[in-house]
């Protein structure tokens, strides 16, 4: 039975020592690390990474599907990306948001210097002049937790609308390692 109490205060020493070193008392270099964890957190902006759109896979007809897919590649500091990137879609003065895939689970991604994600946008084509219709011409991309935006040109036609053209039948999915 000695090596019951043994065992006890070995585990007892231990846990004392990980909290001792978690309390941030450590002469001063939990400060450091805490700026560090920061820096290394923060949201991917717009500025600090490459964006590319396509190949795509236009929908050829209305009521077809069509898939673009997009490629982010950090070229700046450590950076994580979260969650859904913002779509928008606009026609001049008619715009539309495209929501995130629903049945998705968004993952936290963290990007490293030259590392790169992905993401895609699925879209139902519209009929040209519908009235559920919206007829793109711009798709502009922003990032979670940054302000800036990004507009690409929008050249795989009319976007179909669910009930109406504010109301597009796309979804975009959360952010993926490329490759994966």
């Amino acid at each position: 039975m000695r090596a019951i109490p043994i065992t006890v205060t070995a585990l007892v020493a231990a846990l004392s020592l990980t909290a001792c070193g978690d309390s941030g008392d450590d002469g001063g270099d939990s400060g450091t690390k805490a700026t560090a964890s920061t820096a290394a957190t923060a949201a991917c902006a717009i500025g600090q990474v490459g964006l590319e759109a396509g190949p795509a896979s236009e929908a050829p007809a209305a009521g077809d599907t069509g898939i673009v897919p997009f490629t982010i590649t950090n070229s700046g500091e450590q950076c994580t990306l979260e969650g859904f990137p913002g779509i928008g879609l606009s026609a001049g003065e008619a715009s539309a948001t495209v929501p995130g895939d629903e049945g998705a689970q968004p993952e936290k991604l963290t990007l490293a210097k030259g590392d790169t994600a992905a993401f895609t946008l699925t879209y139902v084509r519209g009929e040209a002049a519908g009235a559920r219709s919206l007829d793109a011409k711009t798709v502009r991309i922003s990032l979670p937790g940054a302000d800036a935006t990004k507009d690409f040109p929008w050249s795989y036609g009319p976007v179909a609308g669910k009930t109406d053209a504010s109301d597009p039948d796309a979804s975009v999915s959360p952010f993926q390692r490329a490759g994966d």
